[in-house]
């Protein structure tokens, strides 16, 4: 038995695992229940990981970006501008003023709103804010000081398409008591500015209260200073970028008063929100596991009882204790391996398709709800609605977004894994009580 090795040990768990046990359920369900919990959570979390990336890169990359310089001169800009390039890791800086306003369309109708001014060539600097925005109805274009770009929601309140004209009033000049807050050269506070674009970013709350003007407008219009927002190639190295910064600016004259941040300051309770609800969906769904391996366990030990003349051949013919308590870890290693192999493919498979996967199912449903619709229509019946997952007249979406990390996938692989190892390894701890001289005595 020794002279053999440990691949022995590999044969006799693959015999236990394919052939299958006496009055005990089937290797193959908990193969099947480890593949569900793979399948279900690597699905939720694509998903999840796809609202959660979209809403964080539309709050850095249109407003919020990874870290914020204010508070200087503002005849300063391009040389802090400048100075910020020379700092390794920022890959753009752009100046940006913003500032509350009431917006009003032709017909009407008003409503409050962040006005943003940024530079003509903003798309130039920063390609990853293009990105972000996706026009519906014209283009990115501030040339003319009176042009404004607004987004989708706003613009369907507001009743406004390209062309139209939009008038701004700002906060500071129509609230009692407040204009001494805007510098002297916002002027009267109302402007009127012609739509060139129509934008939608998916993030509700800035196509339902954004609008973007030259930032010379903007200017013009409030007299809240400039904003230089820098983006990262990396945000989670903001930490170290805000230290250059603070070096860089310390003993220059003009930027006693600068202030930085970075997009943990501005968004940390949101961003916490998200993390916290992650963990806890990856924790809920991992029950699962939980579940699962625990049936492992109890299949497991009613194994060992029900195999204990084999084992106790198997020690009496030079097996040791630990080599026969590794066939059913082995057992339970063969049965997490093809769990998690049976969960992960198809997985990955519907994540990577997941608007086409709901469409497909959404389909199907129809199919037989119109069918179910001819019988009530022959028998006088009201007719049932179409079904969709997500109806646009409920959810603010288009699509259902999805992103595949590679380290979350990989983790979860592992729990399913360990789920069924753990469970076959405290299992077999039955097989130490197990004597041969006691099982084969009369045999």
């Amino acid at each position: 038995m020794k002279s053999g090795g440990i691949s022995w040990v590999w044969y006799v768990a693959a015999r236990y695992t394919f052939k299958g046990r006496k009055n005990s359920p089937s290797p193959i369900l908990a193969v099947v229940g480890i593949a569900t919990g793979v399948l279900a959570l690597i699905v939720i979390i694509a998903v999840m990981n796809g609202f959660q990336l979209s809403f964080i890169e539309s709050i850095l990359e249109i407003s919020s970006c990874h870290v914020r310089m204010e508070s200087f001169p503002p005849e300063k800009t391009g040389e802090a501008r400048n100075r910020l390039l020379e700092i390794p890791g920022i890959n753009a800086v752009i100046p940006f003023r913003e500032f509350q306003a009431l917006v009003r369309g032709k017909r009407g109708g008003q409503q409050a709103a962040m006005i943003r001014g940024l530079p003509v060539n903003a798309l130039e600097i920063d390609p990853a804010l293009g990105a972000r925005l996706g026009f519906e109805d014209g283009s990115f274009s501030i040339e003319d000081r009176r042009s404004a770009l607004l987004g989708s929601e706003l613009a369907r309140r507001l009743g406004l398409k390209t062309g139209d004209e939009l008038t701004l009033f700002s906060i500071a000049a129509i609230l009692p008591g407040t204009a001494d807050a805007a510098d002297e050269s916002a002027g009267t506070g109302v402007e009127t500015f012609i739509v060139t674009g129509i934008f939608r970013t998916g993030f509700y709350e800035y196509d339902s209260g954004l609008a973007i003007i030259n930032i010379e407008s903007a200017a013009a219009f409030s007299g809240f200073g400039p904003v230089l927002g820098m983006k990262l190639k990396n945000r989670f190295h903001d930490r170290n970028v805000l230290e250059l910064a603070r070096k860089k600016f310390a003993e220059q004259p003009g930027f006693e008063t600068i202030k930085l941040s970075s997009w943990r300051d501005y968004n940390r309770s949101f961003f916490g929100a998200l993390r916290t609800e992650k963990l806890f969906m990856f924790i809920l769904v991992g029950l699962i596991f939980i579940v699962v391996g625990l049936n492992i366990f109890q299949a497991q030990r009613r194994s060992v009882l029900e195999r204990r003349e084999e084992i106790g051949l198997l020690r009496a013919v030079g097996g040791g204790e630990q080599a026969v308590r590794f066939v059913f870890v082995c057992d339970g290693a063969i049965i997490g391996f093809f769990g998690t192999a049976a969960g992960l493919i198809p997985g990955l498979l519907i994540s990577s398709n997941i608007s086409r996967f709901f469409t497909i199912i959404e389909r199907i449903v129809n199919f037989f709800i119109t069918i179910a619709n001819i019988f009530t229509g022959m028998l006088g019946a009201g007719e049932a609605g179409s079904f969709a997952f997500f109806s646009p007249a409920v959810f603010y979406i288009k699509e259902i977004p999805s992103r595949i990390i590679p380290h979350e996938i990989v983790l979860i692989c592992l729990f399913g894994f360990f789920s069924a190892l753990l469970a076959a390894w405290f299992a077999s701890g039955k097989v130490s009580h197990i004597r041969p001289a006691e099982v084969l005595r009369y045999e």
